[in-house]
């Protein structure tokens, strides 16, 4: 089954441009230099005929505090699903701005499930305690339910394999979904990780910059793991204002290009077996 997979976001925590900044990339008038927070889309045909579906199903990964423009850039009505990698700032502040979207699913039949590790829900329901709290009474909080994330969830016909990779000290969550996957904020990949990643057409990496971090990887260290895993194509995000978009793709291997904000790829989703 072919979806479509669209980058809502490719910046860092702190976007591009970033506040107070003044460097060429941050003042750049190409618009593959404006970065908001990391996040992407993937939505497929709804095949469920009885009862009539709604036409699309919607699975999003992370709602930053971008969401809501990527929402409305992207004319976004309706989700299926959330999919959380951790619970940093940049990767859960959108959650609220699901409000207006989990109405019009409740009214479906059931609030939006958010898939995410215990480590992750726990965080989660501290921060938006006045949308998970039993005792909440916000009247229009958001209609959401929090869901353990597996190694392997469905979300109508179509598998998500959670795919562990390191941000610095702590384990979070990459995706594999039929022949792509999406890894931000990695800093290191464990070896069992890699046999998840086999047979694959499109691969997300994050790749800040070139200078070392502790919690995240450099181009040159993306760039060795998009050739062990062999992808048709590797796109890096989570991409800082130290990388111009066309200053750094000419500098990347064939196969290897920088993401931008609204790129829209063709995926397979289709099940793997792994």
């Amino acid at each position: 089954m072919e979806g479509r997979l669209t980058f809502l976001g490719t910046g860092t925590s702190m976007g591009v441009p970033t506040l107070g900044c003044v460097c060429a990339v941050c003042t750049s008038n190409d618009p593959h230099d404006r970065r908001l927070r990391p996040s992407v889309l993937i939505r497929w045909p709804d095949i469920k005929t009885t009862p009539p579906g709604p036409g699309e199903r919607v699975v999003v990964i992370d709602t930053g505090p971008d969401f809501r423009e990527q929402a409305l850039r992207t004319g976004l009505t309706r989700l299926d699903a959330v999919f959380y990698t951790h619970a940093h700032a940049d990767h859960i502040l959108g959650l609220d701005d699901l409000r207006p979207l989990s109405f019009t699913v409740f009214r479906e039949g059931g609030p939006i499930p958010l898939y995410a590790s215990e480590e992750t829900a726990a965080d989660v329901r501290r921060i938006f305690d006045y949308t998970f709290s039993p005792d909440a009474t916000y009247p229009t909080r958001a209609r959401v339910r929090l869901e353990p994330l597996g190694a392997r969830t469905n979300v109508h016909g179509v598998d998500f394999l959670r795919v562990p990779v390191m941000h610095g000290e702590m384990q979070i969550a990459g995706f594999r979904f039929g022949r792509a996957a999406y890894l931000t904020d990695v800093s290191s990949i464990p070896e069992s990780s890699f046999a998840l990643l086999q047979g694959l057409d499109h691969l997300v990496l994050s790749a800040l910059r070139h200078k070392p971090h502790p919690n995240h990887a450099t181009v040159e260290q993306a760039v060795g793991w998009a050739r062990r895993i062999g992808a048709r194509q590797t796109w890096l995000t989570h991409i800082a204002h130290e990388l111009g978009h066309e200053q750094t793709n000419r500098t990347l291997p064939d196969g290897i290009r920088l993401a931008y904000d609204g790129l829209d790829l063709p995926v397979d989703l289709d099940p793997v077996n792994l």
